[in-house]
């Protein structure tokens, strides 16, 4: 159609396209920002938020008491070893000491050593007695260790389930939260995208198209783009059926159009040449010849070939001749452009 339009028209088509995809950007910001915005207004869930605290505070409790225990332990534990290896070092030196002196005893076999011999022994279970005990000591240290390691591990297990259930309270908030924010988004949207379908029926040829076509845009972007892409998903089902109600809405409604049309165009052929000359307008015709369709049909037509002055298709008159100089020329040019007279208004006869 462009080519039927004068230039200046031209740019000031341009200019007004112009206008509204800015229109559409501002909208579309604006939009946005408000889509964006919307989760906020639902409070941001966390485990913590479903998690049994009472009995989640006291396994924490437990855990932080058995951990201080259990590294409490492990200290005292590391030194009581310590003092085991001494004193079984001690006893041991001693038994061997002890066992050298008895051998030498029994070699001179003196009486008077016998005093000595009772100390020896005396200080030797002394020294096992004191091994014993820093055994006991270990194994003191080591029971109370494997109780806090119990102790925990315990309180770790209840922890773990409290916070199993709490996740999946979560999960199942997140998912109804999700549903609402979405609703939330469809409320808005889908109003924007039914007027925004009204003014493209109704409005889209008025005075003020790029505002109505700049709305139009942004109602889409707002609804395949900020809408569309946080459809929930439940294992892609609801995204497929979304697709398969909206191409089967657009496929109707693209159906009905195009037998709305052939029906039509079966009327406008079924007309007189000059009632349909009356129902197409200058630029329309203009543009149409200009694709080399007929302006009437919209079928292919030779418009190079000079033999034919009608559609072969629908029998509107294409090219006639100039009341002034008998020039052949389009039966849609008020001028001739030849002799610049005025065409012959076939409407009237």
């Amino acid at each position: 159609m462009s080519k039927a339009l004068r230039l200046s028209e031209k740019w000031f088509r341009f200019g007004l396209w112009i206008v509204a995809f800015v229109f559409a950007g501002f909208l579309i910001g604006l939009g946005g920002t408000i889509v964006q915005n919307l989760p906020r207004v639902e409070h941001h869930y966390t485990q913590e938020d479903f998690i049994d605290k009472p009995l989640a505070e006291q396994a924490r409790n437990v855990i932080k008491e058995a951990q201080k225990t259990r590294t409490g332990a492990q200290e005292s534990l590391e030194q009581a070893r310590l003092r085991h290896n001494v004193t079984r070092a001690n006893s041991a030196t001693a038994r061997d000491t002890f066992n050298n002196w008895l051998s030498t005893r029994q070699a001179t076999r003196r009486a008077e050593q016998d005093s000595e011999l009772i100390a020896r022994t005396q200080e030797l279970d002394e020294l096992k007695a004191g091994e014993r005990s820093a055994l006991a000591d270990v194994e003191a240290q080591q029971k109370i260790l494997l109780d806090a390691q119990q102790a925990e591990a315990r309180a770790q297990t209840q922890l773990r389930e409290l916070e199993r259930d709490a996740a999946e309270k979560l999960a199942t908030e997140l998912r109804s939260q999700e549903l609402r924010v979405f609703l939330y988004r469809l409320t808005l949207t889908l109003p924007l995208l039914g007027i925004a379908g009204w003014l493209f029926a109704k409005k889209r040829k008025s005075t003020y198209w790029p505002f109505v076509w700049g709305f139009i845009y942004f109602a889409l972007f707002a609804f395949f783009v900020e809408l569309v892409p946080y459809l929930p998903s439940y294992g892609g089902y609801v995204r497929y059926v979304v697709g398969i109600v909206i191409t089967v809405l657009v496929g109707r409604y693209a159906i009905i159009a195009l037998n709305r049309y052939l029906e039509r165009q079966k009327l406008a052929e079924a007309l007189p040449d000059a009632e349909r000359r009356k129902e197409l307008s200058y630029d329309t015709a203009l543009a149409r010849l200009a694709k080399k369709v007929c302006p009437g049909c919209e079928r292919p037509v030779d418009l190079t070939n000079t033999a034919i002055d009608y559609c072969p298709h629908c029998g509107i008159c294409l090219f006639d001749h100039c009341a002034g100089c008998n020039e052949r020329k389009s039966a849609f040019a008020r001028f001739c452009h030849a002799c610049g007279a005025v065409a012959r208004d076939k409407a009237a006869g």
